[in-house]
This record gives C-alpha cells, sequence and structure tokens, in this order.
C-alpha cells in the first residue's frame, strides 16, 4: 500500500493559500457536516475543547472521503500527545505556546523516527494502515507537517529563530493570546495586536515560512491572505452554531405569545 500523501502539506510548499474553519465541537458528525462546506483544511482542537485523541479519531475517520485536510492541535508541546496523534494517523499538527527555538526543537524531534528524533515506533498503528503501507518508517517525516503557534511578545521576540529550526514548516500566529500578551485581554482588534500580528506576518515571509492566523474578523483575514498567509482559519464552529442559532431565534422574538 502506498503512503499516503499530505495534500495540506502540499499545497503549503507550493505556496497555494488554504482557507480553514477551526473546529472545537469533538463529535464525528458535526465533523462530517463542515468537511462538507467547501474549506480546504479542518482544524480539530485539544486545547481549547473537551476532544482528545479518542474524539479525534472517529473525526478523522469521518472526514477521511472528503476533499478536506484535517489539522490537528494538541493541548501542549507533547512528546507522548504527538506520538499518540501521529499514531491514529494524523500528518500535520498544530502544536501551541512555541516560545523558543528549544522548544521548536522538541516538536520536530516528537515527529521524527531516531536517529532524527525520539518517536516511539509501531509497526501496526492507523498511521500505518495496520501493517499495510511500505516501508511507512522511512517515508513518515515526508508527509508530516509541523506547524508551531507563537503567541506572547517573547514568541515574537524569537520568531526568526523559531521559524528557522530545520523541520519546521509553518508558524502560525495566534491573536487571543497574543493580546492577553500585550496586555489587551479578549481584544485581538487593538491597534498595537494587529500591528504586531502584521509585523510577524511581514518577517515570516521575508524568512520564506508559511505563516497561518485565525480571525473571524473577514476584512481582517482578506488582509492577511493579501500579506502572504498561506494558511488562513476564518471562523470557528462553535461560534458559527451560537451566533447562528442567536440570529434566528432574536429573528422571531417578537412572534412569541
Amino acid at each position: 500500500m502506498e503512503h499516503p500523501v499530505n495534500r495540506f502539506k502540499q499545497k503549503l510548499l507550493a505556496g497555494q493559500s488554504q482557507i480553514g474553519l477551526w473546529c472545537g465541537l469533538p463529535g464525528s458528525y458535526a465533523a462530517e457536516i463542515v468537511a462538507l462546506s467547501g474549506f480546504d483544511w479542518l482544524l480539530f482542537d485539544t486545547e481549547h475543547s473537551p476532544g482528545d485523541v479518542l474524539t479525534v479519531l472517529p473525526q478523522l475517520q469521518a472526514v477521511a472521503s472528503y476533499d478536506v485536510s484535517p489539522v490537528v492541535r494538541p493541548a501542549i508541546n507533547d512528546p507522548v500527545l504527538i506520538k499518540r496523534f501521529l499514531d491514529i494517523g494524523v500528518q500535520t499538527l498544530l502544536v501551541p505556546y512555541v516560545q523558543n527555538a528549544e522548544e521548536a526543537k522538541a516538536a520536530v524531534a516528537a515527529v521524527r523516527y531516531p536517529p532524527d528524533g525520539i518517536r516511539g515506533v509501531s509497526a501496526l498503528t492507523r498511521a500505518t494502515r495496520f501493517g499495510r503501507v511500505a516501508n511507512y518508517a522511512q517515508n513518515a517525516e515526508r508527509e508530516i507537517c509541523l506547524l508551531l503557534q507563537v503567541e506572547t511578545r517573547e514568541a515574537l521576540g524569537n520568531l526568526e529563530p523559531i521559524a528557522s529550526v530545520e523541520g519546521v514548516d509553518g508558524v502560525f500566529v495566534g491573536p487571543a493570546d497574543l493580546a492577553a500578551s500585550f496586555g489587551h485581554r479578549g481584544q485581538p482588534s487593538h491597534p498595537e495586536v494587529v500591528d504586531a500580528i502584521v509585523d510577524a506576518i511581514e518577517r515570516l515571509k521575508a524568512l520564506g515560512k508559511p505563516a497561518g492566523i485565525l480571525t473571524p474578523d473577514e476584512k481582517f483575514a482578506a488582509r492577511c491572505i493579501a500579506m502572504g498567509t498561506l494558511f488562513t482559519a476564518v471562523g470557528v464552529d462553535v461560534a458559527v452554531l451560537a451566533r447562528g442559532s442567536e440570529a434566528l431565534a432574536a429573528r422571531f422574538a417578537s412572534q412569541r405569545a
């Protein structure tokens, strides 16, 4: 059996812009619904949602037959968590809260087999199609895509060293935590935060490193894409459901007896 191709990574390397949806709902049914919505990629979050390895697995299974790429955010930059996600077939990971080059190197080591890393070896995982993928261990690194999240003043100060670590495929700027780090909690659109994000995107572009972001602000999303972000999440499934259901109820509020 051939090694599964990582279409997300292929497009990233080709410089193609990809639009995504952030998914905090842990159910596979919701994942399949949005898999058909036309996004290039879906982020299955396990940092700020109830999701974990056992909920991500059915999400991967639910979207496998559709033309959309799954990306998974582990709860922390932890080699055990990363190993478990890789073993169930995750090919693209977004590792949160990376502060410096040393932490970036640790994430790279976690996704690679020895002698280049510390990922544990098992020949009978979902990633290997239960032992059916020929030469999986030799080719796994080729199809694994590692994205790192920078979301503090400290991380921005170390942006070039983080992005320059060999094995880092892209860097994601986290607006919400960045706003908190700048003293503007709950204000990701604060001018100082926006300036920092714009500066980070420009610095990543100068390095030739793909940049990504999550923003539900459509105008700012369009601005980021125009500046060169290659993986841009433009909404969150929880927000779509919450705000959409509120708007529907509000439209009929006057009809209550």
